[in-house]
């Protein structure tokens, strides 16, 4: 019975609560980065005025997400309003071109080995960050379920804060709830506070941060690869400990313990040290002690992967509408979408990668099976389907479409 264990493990509350709540994160920022994009291409047909959403939150997220990514896009956007005469509606987000997508796993081995070696005497500034960029990106995830709440009493109203701007009661309740999650966190370290700012996390990042090709994408998700496989595998022969799991595990001292010692407040209650939230963590509710944790960085670059997919389905399908009739009915190929074939994917990826680290009883590189099972068949498909040079290079440019092409 022990030689099949880890089948038993698979169908464990943890391994399930995993499965679900990472792809319903990809899937669900997906779909909104989907649509502030095609309610920012409305807003400009309609006024030809900026079209993002000018909340607190959004721009918060885009100067976090301008400096982290060293992106600097204002050249650009100067540009389009030249060519244009209006502001794009791109300036929201951020697009990775082919130099930042292979720059990137090199930032992030900087940073974990910033993190391995200054952790203990950065911690509180590691804390500190991570609370405030969580407690944006929550607040951007809080913040539809705010304005469905709100929307019968405020009727979009916006309030006036001088020269920070103009604001919804909906966005400043979201904020405002999102500061408090982060407060009760650090009192009190809970589980289930960290995962909802890792949630909120995925969601951002996904929605913000776009692919402008399969090219990126290939090239981005090879690098990462790369950059799993070797901190998890080899970086113990090189620094005799397995780097990404040390910095994935390490706590944080809790910073109003630290204030509190500095301004020697004796009566105050030691609090709980912190997890950073660069994970997902769920507990099983069958074996005490037992939990499964998954990276952020897990969901969310093949989660960009299936957002451009997404983004290029929806433009596919445009196109094809403005196409007169005469169009043959699709087969059960052109049925199946990019989106669904990567979905699927990235399931079976994830499910491999459980089965490994269940077999072999060690951490295992999520990103070595997550990347070839998304990447793979979305290749193969947009091979058998010709639409793969364009999706390689230059995928949302306009092109004359023939009648007999499908989706």
């Amino acid at each position: 019975m022990s030689e099949f264990q880890w089948m038993y493990s698979l169908v464990d509350s943890s391994r399930v609560s995993t499965f679900l709540i990472s792809m319903l994160l990809i899937v669900y920022g997906s779909f909104r980065s989907l649509n502030m994009e095609e309610e920012a291409k409305q807003k400009e047909k309609d006024s030809g005025v900026q079209s993002s959403e000018n909340s607190l939150v959004l721009l918060l997220l885009t100067l976090f997400l301008k400096q982290t990514l060293s992106l600097n896009m204002e050249e650009e956007a100067k540009q389009k309003e030249k060519d244009s005469g209006v502001q794009s509606s791109e300036n929201s987000v951020q697009t990775l071109d082919t130099m930042q997508a292979l720059c990137l796993p090199l930032g992030a081995s900087i940073s974990l080995l910033i993190m391995f070696f200054f952790f203990d005497s950065m911690q509180m500034l590691f804390a500190i960050c991570t609370a405030i960029i969580a407690a944006i990106a929550l607040a951007f995830l809080l913040l539809p379920m705010c304005q469905y709440i709100l929307r019968p009493c405020t009727d979009k109203k916006r309030l006036s804060f001088g020269i920070c701007g103009r604001f919804t009661v909906a966005e400043l309740v979201s904020f405002s709830l999102s500061v408090t999650i982060v407060c009760i966190w650090i009192l009190t370290g809970h589980w289930l506070l960290m995962d909802a700012m890792g949630m909120g996390l995925c969601v951002a990042f996904i929605a913000f941060v776009r692919l402008p090709s399969l090219k990126v994408s290939t090239l981005l998700l090879t690098g990462l690869l790369i950059y799993d496989v070797f901190w998890v595998f080899f970086s113990s022969y090189i620094f005799s400990s397995n780097v990404m799991v040390r910095v994935a595990t390490k706590t944080a001292d809790n910073p109003v313990g630290i204030v509190a010692k500095r301004l020697h407040l004796n009566g105050v209650r030691e609090p709980p040290k912190l997890s950073l939230p660069g994970k997902l963590i769920f507990p099983s509710m069958q074996n005490a002690g037992h939990f499964s944790m998954l990276g952020l960085g897990d969901i969310v670059m093949p989660g960009l992967l299936l957002c451009f997919v997404l983004r290029y389905d929806a433009y596919k399908r445009a196109q094809l509408n403005s196409v007169e009739a005469g169009v043959p009915p699709p087969n059960h190929l052109n049925k199946i979408t990019y989106f669904h074939c990567s979905l699927v994917g990235y399931f079976f990826g994830l499910l491999t990668a459980t089965v490994s680290s269940e077999i072999f009883k060690a951490a295992q590189p999520a990103l070595l099976y997550l990347v070839p099972f998304t990447l793979l068949p979305l290749l193969t498909m947009a091979y058998i389907k010709g639409d793969l040079r364009r999706m390689w290079s230059e995928p949302f440019i306009p092109a004359n479409l023939p009648k007999h092409l499908e989706v």
